[in-house]
C-alpha cells in the first residue's frame, strides 16, 4: 500500500459528512456528532503535515469547523503562491461507506473520489515535496482543505473574503486528471402560483394551481429547455433546466391555491442570476403564464471561465501533457476563488460519474498518477 493510498483510506474512515445533510432529530444511523463535519478530519491532516515539517493554522469558518490552511514556504523570497485547494466534506451515506474496502485496483467508500482522493493526493504530494528537500527557491505552496462546498461553499468564500492571494489555485475535484478551466454555474430557483381555495365537489369555483404550474413545468422543460440548446459554450455547451421538486395542495378535495416548484438552472460564463430569472419570467410571460420567481440559492453560484493563456495554467497544462483545456458541467469553489481574484483551475483524480453514488471509488492508479503530474508540476516552478 502506497502513503497515498494508505492516507485516503485512513481520510475515508473518517466521516466528515456536511452537517447539512445529517438529520438533527436523531433520526441518522450514528449520532450526528459521530458523522458531520469536517474538524477531526482536519485535525489529522494538520497532524499528517506537521510530522512532515510543514507549517500549519486553522482559519475558522462556521463553529466547529475551520479551513485548514497547511504552508510550504520556499527558500528564498517568495515571488508566487499555489494554491492547492480541495474540499474535506462530503455527502450523507450508510455506516458501512464509512469502511475503506480495496478491490480490483480501486478503493471504495464516501469521499473516495469526492474529494478525499484530491485531498490525499495534494497533500501526498506536498509532504513529499518538503522531506526531498526540493522546495522551490520562489514558490510558496498552500494546501488548502476546505469546509462546506457541498453546501454552501462557506470555506472558499471565506478564504476569498479573507483576500488571500495566490497566482493560481488548483482546486480539487474528480476531472478524471484533466485540467479543467471553465465549469457552469448554478442557480436554483423557487416558482409559485396562486389560485383560489374552492370544495373539490365544485372546482368550477376555484382556481387550481396546481394545473398552471403543469403548464409552467410543461414549457420549461420543453420549449425554454429548447431554446437554451441554441446557444453554445465552446467547453461548456449549452445551458440546461431541470425542474426539481413540485409541492402543491393539501387533499384531494380542496382546489388548490398555491403551487411552488424549484428548478435547476445551469448557467454559463456571461450570465448572471438576475438575468436569468428576468428570462424565465419574460419567457413565462410570452406564453401567458405567470408565476413569482424567487432565488433558493443560500450564496450565489457562478460559473468559472479562466484564460487558458495565463502563464502558470499553460506551464500546468504542458506538465499533464495536456493540449487543451476542458469544461465541466458542475459547479464547484473553483468560481468563488476566481471571484475572489486568484486565477483558479479545476484538477484531481477520479471521475465524477462516481460522486455520491451509493459504491463511490476511485481508481488506485489514478490517485497515484494525481500526485505524480502535481509533483512534476511544483518541482518545475522556480
Amino acid at each position: 500500500m502506497t502513503r497515498t493510498e494508505k492516507l485516503l483510506a485512513e481520510l475515508i474512515a473518517l466521516p466528515s459528512v456536511n452537517p447539512a445533510f445529517v438529520p438533527s432529530d436523531g433520526t441518522s444511523a450514528r449520532p450526528a456528532r459521530m458523522l458531520t463535519g469536517e474538524q477531526r478530519v482536519a485535525d489529522f491532516l494538520a497532524a499528517v503535515a506537521a510530522r512532515a515539517g510543514l507549517a500549519v493554522e486553522f482559519q475558522k469558518v462556521l463553529p466547529d469547523r475551520s479551513n485548514l490552511l497547511v504552508h510550504l514556504r520556499p527558500r528564498g523570497r517568495t515571488r508566487r503562491t499555489i494554491l492547492l485547494a480541495p474540499h474535506l466534506d462530503t455527502v450523507s451515506a450508510g455506516e458501512s461507506q464509512f469502511v475503506p474496502r480495496r478491490k480490483n485496483g480501486r478503493l471504495h467508500g464516501r469521499g473516495a473520489c469526492d474529494t478525499k482522493g484530491s485531498v490525499a493526493t495534494m497533500l501526498a504530494a506536498l509532504c513529499e515535496l518538503a522531506r526531498s528537500g526540493q522546495r522551490p527557491q520562489e514558490t510558496a505552496v498552500v494546501f488548502a482543505g476546505l469546509v462546506d462546498e457541498e453546501h454552501a461553499q462557506a470555506g472558499s468564500r471565506a478564504l476569498a473574503a479573507s483576500r488571500f492571494q495566490a497566482d493560481l489555485a488548483i482546486v480539487g475535484e474528480p476531472t478524471r486528471l484533466q485540467v479543467v478551466t471553465a465549469h457552469k454555474g448554478s442557480l436554483w430557483l423557487e416558482l409559485e402560483t396562486r389560485g383560489q381555495a374552492a370544495h373539490g365537489a365544485a372546482p368550477q369555483l376555484g382556481k387550481n394551481a396546481i394545473h398552471e404550474m403543469a403548464r409552467i413545468v410543461e414549457v420549461l422543460e420543453t420549449d425554454y429547455a429548447a431554446r437554451l440548446r441554441r446557444c453554445r459554450h465552446p467547453l461548456l455547451g449549452a445551458a440546461t433546466v431541470n425542474v426539481g421538486t413540485i409541492c402543491g395542495g393539501t387533499q384531494p378535495n380542496i382546489v388548490p391555491d398555491r403551487c411552488s416548484i424549484t428548478v435547476d438552472r445551469r448557467t454559463l460564463p456571461g450570465e448572471n442570476d438576475t438575468g436569468v430569472q428576468r428570462e424565465i419570467i419574460s419567457f413565462l410571460k410570452a406564453n401567458q403564464l405567470r408565476a413569482t420567481i424567487s432565488s433558493a440559492k443560500l450564496a450565489p453560484a457562478r460559473p468559472l471561465e479562466t484564460n487558458p493563456g495565463l502563464p502558470l495554467v499553460r506551464q500546468f497544462l504542458r506538465s499533464t501533457g495536456q493540449r487543451r483545456p476542458v469544461g465541466v458541467d458542475f459547479f464547484c469553489d473553483a468560481a468563488v476563488l476566481s471571484a475572489g481574484g486568484i486565477p483558479s483551475v479545476v484538477f484531481g483524480p477520479g471521475d465524477i460519474a462516481q460522486a455520491h453514488t451509493a459504491d463511490e471509488w476511485i481508481s488506485l492508479a489514478s490517485l497515484e498518477r494525481g500526485k505524480h503530474l502535481l509533483l512534476s508540476f511544483l518541482k518545475s516552478l522556480p
